[in-house]
């Protein structure tokens, strides 16, 4: 079994770390809505084109609240879920094989 087990978990810590990075970048993007800084920037740039294609799609399904986009506070909390959840869940799972 550890031919399954250790693949998985290395594929679980990087997965854990992908999504940890993305948060921070989707936090990052909430701050630039706010702050407004200038669109041509390219870190500006680089970051709402990570962001968007995914926030784009779950916008219709949130409404706006007093004319805030709460997008990426849903986004962020199925991250969470997904990564306290999910991944956690496989990790037992992962560990449990090894034993």
């Amino acid at each position: 079994m550890y031919a399954i087990a250790y693949p998985m978990l290395a594929a679980i810590n990087i997965l854990d770390a992908l999504l940890l990075i993305y948060m921070c970048i989707i936090i990052a993007v909430a701050i630039f809505n706010w702050v407004n800084p200038d669109p041509l920037n390219p870190l500006v740039r680089i970051l709402r084109n990570i962001t968007e294609p995914v926030l784009e799609k779950l916008r219709p399904y949130v409404p706006l609240v007093g004319g805030l986009d709460l997008t990426p506070v849903v986004l962020i909390v199925a991250i969470v879920f997904i990564r306290n959840g999910i991944l956690r869940a496989l990790a037992h799972f992962a560990a449990s094989l090894i034993q």
